[in-house]
């Protein structure tokens, strides 16, 4: 198979598969292979105001923990703080006490860094109760540090640190507050500067809290849960924080992740670290400091389909191929596809894997 008919397969199933779908109002695909000079950019759907354009920028749901992650290995590399260190170093004693009550054993001084960002603090995960109070109330707002207190009061930790993998926005709201204290500025300021910058993600910007360093050409894709448009639902910034909030263009999605596998971002060693310091999240997943791993199954998950990157509820993904080294992002937008869109990336791995 040559590039131009791999092209066209992966093109015609991506708009065939939106267009049956009658939730989707607008979705996206970027797939480049560094190795065969493959690439395409697509947007599909019936759109909100015309037709959606490839250079929208698009709401990337908890794609953006890796972009945390990444913060938050930066300033390991610049010894600001240590992936081993307790996260009490860097937090309030009123947000620390009582944070994590485990069978009656306080372990909230037991918490590093790392458990946080490979998922294995033990604590609850606090998003979807406080996602379905704003589905409730539109005006429901609420801090990222009052969503940790209310999770305090209200959701009990699932196990000891360092003992169990649990997926939870609570670690990396936790992440995004330990950032501004070290750095002493806003979250989304401080990935502007070391990310957004750097790698010149100039359309770019953090999800009600920022704007990008140039103005799109074109206005921000909707997303959705149901039939119901969460873009300007102010209440959201409050509970995505730094779990989330990256709305980017999908080329400058594609700028990041060229950056941050080709070592301009952070070490190998450091991106070695953040690969293999990672625990079993579901079967045929691993989970590392931000990062989803394909982890093979005989017969079930191919290896060929063993990859590394980010998804999203929203039906938002962003993974590498290392094997073919093939950048697959993109999103559907809606929260129907959380779990489907899973099934059409390795569909779309599976004919690049034609092109060897």
């Amino acid at each position: 198979m040559n590039n131009s008919t791999a092209i066209s397969r992966i093109e015609a199933r991506f708009r065939d598969q939106v267009r049956k779908d009658p939730n989707l109002k607008n979705a996206y695909l970027l797939v480049h292979s560094n190795k065969t000079e493959l690439y395409l950019n697509l947007a599909e759907g019936p759109g909100e105001n015309g037709n959606p354009n490839p250079d929208q920028p698009v709401y990337m749901a908890s794609v953006g923990k890796l972009f945390t992650s990444v913060l938050v290995a930066i300033l390991h590399e610049l010894k600001a703080l240590s992936f081993e260190d307790n996260i009490s170093r860097y937090l309030d004693f009123g947000l620390m006490d009582g944070l994590h009550v485990y069978k009656q054993k306080d372990y909230s001084q037991q918490i590093q860094i790392r458990h946080l960002l490979n998922q294995t603090s033990g604590l609850p995960d606090n998003f979807y109760p406080l996602f379905e109070k704003m589905l409730a109330d539109h005006s429901f707002a609420i801090s990222p540090s009052e969503s940790i207190e209310w999770a305090k009061k209200n959701l009990k930790p699932s196990a000891a640190p360092g003992k169990k993998s649990y997926y939870t926005d609570t670690n990396y709201y936790l992440l995004g507050l330990i950032v501004e204290r070290v750095c002493g500025e806003p979250f989304h300021a401080v990935m502007k500067r070391l990310i957004f910058d750097p790698v010149n993600m100039e359309h770019s910007y953090m999800l009600q809290y920022s704007k990008p360093e140039k103005e799109p050409a074109y206005k921000e894709a909707g997303f959705y849960y149901k039939d119901t448009r969460l873009n300007d639902i102010r209440g959201f910034a409050g509970i995505d924080f730094s779990g989330g909030g990256v709305t980017a263009p999908m080329n400058d999605l594609l700028k990041f992740m060229q950056a941050l596998t080709g070592h301009r971002l952070i070490s190998e060693h450091t991106l070695g670290t953040m690969l293999t310091d990672k625990a079993p999240l579901y079967p045929g997943w691993d989970y590392g400091y931000g990062i989803w791993q394909v982890r093979p199954i005989p017969i079930i998950l191919p290896s060929k389909y063993k990859s590394w990157g980010v998804l999203g509820a929203t039906g938002a993904f962003m993974f590498y191929h290392p094997e073919l080294e093939a950048f697959v992002i993109g999103s559907f937008n809606h929260q129907s596809w959380q779990k489907k869109c899973v099934r059409f990336i390795f569909r779309i791995m599976n004919t690049l894997h034609k092109l060897r």
